[in-house]
């Protein structure tokens, strides 16, 4: 789950996973995979960043440009 900022302030956790598409247009809009579009405050890089530690967090993503501590 991803902590985001709507519009109007108020806090809003995502499920990273149904997240189908970010557009910037110029606020940043969440496009579920439902459908429903949640308008939020963080652009579209910081919502990217927080999807890719979330997905890190349950090992879904490999941890890239880490380096290997037994080489």
């Amino acid at each position: 789950m991803i902590n985001l900022t709507r519009l109007n302030r108020s806090s809003i956790v995502l499920n990273a996973i149904y997240i189908e598409r970010l557009e910037s247009t110029p606020d940043t809009v969440v496009t579920l995979t439902t459908g429903k579009k949640v308008h939020v405050l963080e652009t579209v890089e910081e919502v990217m960043d927080k999807v890719t530690d979330y997905y890190r967090k349950l090992n879904i993503l490999p941890r890239l440009h880490e380096p290997n501590l037994d080489e």
